[in-house]
């Protein structure tokens, strides 16, 4: 089958995540050490989850830290965790490797800084943040704050909020967004906002290598016939990204391997696109581009 191949050069991982990768490569090949304990997945990709645990990283979760003997070395993914997980893993003597991204830990202190500011000489302004609820990263930024913020997924969220009451828009109102999410999601929730209050305060803290990555990628997918998107099942940003191409390719295919790819959905001549989440290694992209070629 004549088909031309091309991998999307801005595809692959972010930067927090190649930071957090490379640390637990780099402990697993120290010596003496082959064990490294994650909490909760270093990445969402099945694939190179599997490449990682072949080295020694083991995946635990909160409910876990109880059974790890004191010593053991404890992974904090780019995602970032809430406060309480410091203490828990202080408290039962774990060695940290803290690889929480840069972007998101700025986001964190934001957030506790909007907090209380909203709250200081006793107001009671509202902290919304845009995110998936229970994802990671938003438990994190949640916790700088004890619980005491709005998150909302989608414009349906917001409506059902303003409806119910739960919105208070004779208070201050100050909104950030988890650093994966749409720029244009967020931009129809602030405007939505706007439509209420004129004392709305918005935090642009979407990561801008995401940001610009959906400028891109659309730009990418209405170049090609056809397009592979590659993801793994759990990844927030792999959703998010796939329905963009979606949306301009209609002949996306959303996989998570190569032995996924079906020769019937190729036509002779097409020109396919290889693309993926901030989440997908460019291994795995290029195993894909490979299986296409030799169709």
């Amino acid at each position: 089958m004549d088909l031309t191949v091309e991998i999307d050069r801005h595809s692959g991982f972010c930067g927090g995540v190649i930071r957090a990768i490379g640390k637990a490569e780099e402990y697993l090949s120290s010596e003496g050490q082959d064990r490294l304990y994650s909490l909760g997945a270093i990445v969402h990709n099945e694939a190179e989850l599997d490449r990682l645990g072949r080295q020694g990283l083991v995946t635990v979760g909160s409910d876990d830290l109880e059974r790890l003997k004191p010593g053991s070395t404890l992974l904090i993914r780019a995602h970032g965790e809430p406060p309480e997980t410091y203490r828990k893993a202080d408290g039962k003597g774990l060695r940290l490797i803290d690889c929480t991204c840069p972007v998101v830990l700025k986001l964190q202190e934001s957030i506790r800084e909007a907090y209380l500011r909203l709250h200081e000489n006793g107001r009671s302004g509202q902290l919304l943040i845009f995110g998936k609820i229970g994802h990671a990263e938003v438990l994190g930024l949640l916790g700088q704050v004890g619980g005491d913020a709005l998150v909302v997924e989608n414009d349906e969220m917001l409506e059902s909020m303003i409806r119910e009451g739960r919105i208070d828009f004779s208070e201050p109102l100050e909104i950030f967004s988890q650093t994966t999410k749409s720029p244009d999601g967020f931009a129809a929730i602030c405007d939505r906002l706007r439509a209420h209050t004129d004392r709305l305060v918005i935090h642009n803290t979407i990561c801008s290598q995401v940001a610009t990555r959906h400028e891109k990628l659309s730009r990418f997918a209405g170049e090609h016939d056809l397009l592979l998107f590659v993801s793994g099942k759990a990844s927030s940003n792999g959703k998010v990204l796939s329905q963009l191409c979606l949306k301009e390719n209609p002949r996306t295919h959303v996989i998570g391997s190569p032995g996924e790819i079906r020769r019937e959905w190729f036509r002779e001549g097409d020109r396919v696109g290889i693309c993926g989440a901030t989440s997908t290694p460019k291994w795995l992209l290029e195993e894909v581009a490979e299986a296409v070629r030799n169709l």
